[in-house]
């Protein structure tokens, strides 16, 4: 089942759930909030966790405490607040188990341009962007976490700040550096 696929008759159902989850910002519904933002949840935790099933795990784990807390939602941005869980679970993942680093990616036609004309560019093109994952990947977290919110997920630096709990000067200080560290790693490259 994709994720626009999912049954929405699940929050009546779900432990914890109220009939003020429902009522939660004047009608507003759990699904139609918090589901638009499935997939930039899912690829956040993807690049933190650097693990496909764990990403997922860690998805379902954080729509299920945003679940559970959506009666004590206040508005605001409900992606920076979704992705905020995402990130405490992810945390809590990586605190349960040792991080061994994934380098293959588990589906790489998801990343070739359907576009190109030439086998010769398809290759070229899917082992550019192998590459630019790697050193994504390589990147230390708290400047990853910065650099994919902003540069993947399109974040603000305020949304950036919300979702990491740091000063938005911090937020800039690591996309500085964490965009100095891919230059000077391209540029090693030969």
């Amino acid at each position: 089942m994709g994720p626009r696929a999912i049954d929405n008759s699940f929050a009546a159902e779900a432990p914890g759930a109220t009939p003020a989850v429902g009522s939660a910002l004047a009608g507003e519904s759990f699904a139609s909030l918090l589901l638009p933002h499935f997939d930039a949840a899912y690829s956040f935790a993807r690049f933190l966790s650097r693990d496909a099933a764990a990403a997922e795990d860690i998805v379902q784990e954080a729509f299920l405490r945003a679940l559970r807390g959506f009666a004590n939602y206040r508005g605001g941005d409900a992606k920076s607040w979704l992705l905020a869980i995402v990130r405490n679970c992810v945390s809590n993942w990586a605190r349960g188990r040792r991080a061994t680093p994934e380098t293959a990616l588990e589906d790489p036609q998801l990343l070739v341009d359907e576009e190109q004309d030439t086998p010769e560019r398809t290759v070229t093109r899917q082992s550019e962007i192998d590459g630019i994952r790697q050193l994504i990947e390589n990147l230390p977290e708290p400047f990853r976490e910065a650099l994919v919110l902003r540069e993947l997920e399109e974040l603000s630096y305020r949304q950036i700040a919300q979702v990491t709990g740091v000063p938005v000067g911090t937020v800039m200080s690591r996309l500085a550096r964490a965009r100095g560290m891919l230059t000077q790693q391209l540029e090693r490259q030969p």
